[in-house]
Formats: structure tokens, sequence, C-alpha cells
């Protein structure tokens, strides 16, 4: 059955009277698919003798996934500079491979002591990694709690403090930038910087490290431009 207009009408308000709660999260949380990879690898370690070559792959993907989280968390990548650095990076991969299938006595040394490399690990070690990591999360999860902001469709809430100190700005002519400095961190988990400036209100306020920004900005953008219109609506004019 075709849902009535009056119905799609009140769904479409309900959702703009929930709140949104925007959250600026430590850049820690980028560090998950390491996190997630250190579990797996330590379940497969479980199963495979460290001296066998599963528990060498497994050394070298953990190893990898942890350098290439580690440089995402350490620099900021621009959407220009990203590129062109993923290319040279496919490029020089690319060209290894290549020298190493093609022309294997070129450069015997280098690739003798490449051959010698065999990282691995046992499952504690993975599972000790993970568990330092879990607890690192769970601390963060409990003081996001205690520094947050809420959007409604009338204020703006910010809570912060032990002791749930609460600040509040008036929603109308509230301005929010959204800003996407490094594409990685995009892609890990959508991550982005909020501005946010209230009216009559010298500074402004900035969220780094929001997650699926482009998610929180479109409902913002909802609740912000609906406001707008109900307050022009008020102070128009009766005929």
């Amino acid at each position: 059955m075709a849902e009535t207009p009056k119905s799609q009408k009140t769904e479409k308000q309900n959702e703009l009277e929930k709140p949104i709660y925007l959250i600026s999260y430590p850049k820690i949380i980028l560090l998950y698919p390491t996190f997630f990879l250190a579990l797996l690898a330590g379940i497969i370690a479980k199963m495979y003798p460290e001296e066998s070559r599963i528990a060498g792959m497994i050394g070298w993907t953990f190893m990898w996934v942890f350098a290439l989280n580690i440089v995402v968390l350490a620099f900021d990548f621009p959407r220009t500079t990203s590129l062109t650095l993923l290319f040279l990076l496919v490029a020089a991969g690319l060209g290894i491979s290549l020298l190493a299938t093609y022309n294997p006595d070129l450069l015997p040394g280098f690739f003798a002591v490449l051959k010698k490399v065999n990282p691995h690990a046992n499952a504690t070690f993975y599972f000790m990694f993970a568990g330092i990591f879990g607890i690192i999360y769970l601390f963060v999860f409990i003081l996001i709690r205690f520094d947050y902001w809420e959007l409604r469709s009338n204020e703006l809430l910010h809570h912060h403090g032990f002791l749930s100190s609460l600040e509040r700005f008036p929603a109308s002519n509230l301005r929010i930038t959204k800003e996407v400095d490094d594409v990685f961190e995009y892609m890990l988990l959508g991550s982005g910087r909020l501005v946010i400036q209230p009216t009559n209100v010298q500074r402004a306020f900035v969220l780094d490290n929001v997650p699926f920004i482009a998610s929180k900005e479109a409902r913002i953008t909802r609740t912000l431009g609906a406001l707008q219109v109900h307050v022009r609506t008020e102070n128009a004019p009766a005929e």
C-alpha cells in the first residue's frame, strides 16, 4: 500500500527532530585494520607452526598493514599528493617485481638478503597486541561520552566534563564547515573535520576526526535548512 503524503511528512519531521551527535575521536581509532588483523593473525597462528610458510606470510602481511596504518596516522595526504604517492608506490612495486622475475641475477645481494627476512610471531604476540589496542579502544569509547556535541532542531549543545557540564548555543544562523584534509583517513572511516561557528560567539569550535562526516553533514544540512525555512515562515508578515 502506498504511503500517504501525510505519513511521509510525519516521517520526515521525525527525522529532522532526531538529535545529531558530533564526536571528535582520537586518531588511534584509524588503526582498527591493524587491530582486526592482529586478531585474525592470532587465530591463524594457532593453526600453523611458527616455521611454516603461512606464518611467514602472516608476519609480512601484518608488518605491511601496520606500517601503512602508522603512515596514515603520522602524515596528512591531500588528494593530489595521495594519488601521486599511490601511483609512485604501485609503479615501484611493479618494477621491483618485474626485476626480480626477469633479472634475478641483477641485484643478487639485495634479493638474497630479502629472501632471508622472515618476520613471524606466535599467537600470543598477536593476541597481546590486539588486547592492548582493545583496552585503549575501550577507554576511548568511555571518554568520548564526556565530551561531545548534540545538534537539535533549535539549539546546539556541548556536553563536556565528568560532571556533565553543558553549553547551549542557538541553532539559528549556525555555520558549520566540513573539511576533508586526508583522503586515506576518509577512506578508512569517512573521517573529516567540522568547524562550528555559533552565532554571537567569537571563536570557532574545531572537531577533528569526525567519522562518517559526509552523512553527518547531509543530516546537518537538512536540519539547518528546515530550521531556516521555519524561522522565515514565522517571521513572514501576515497577508
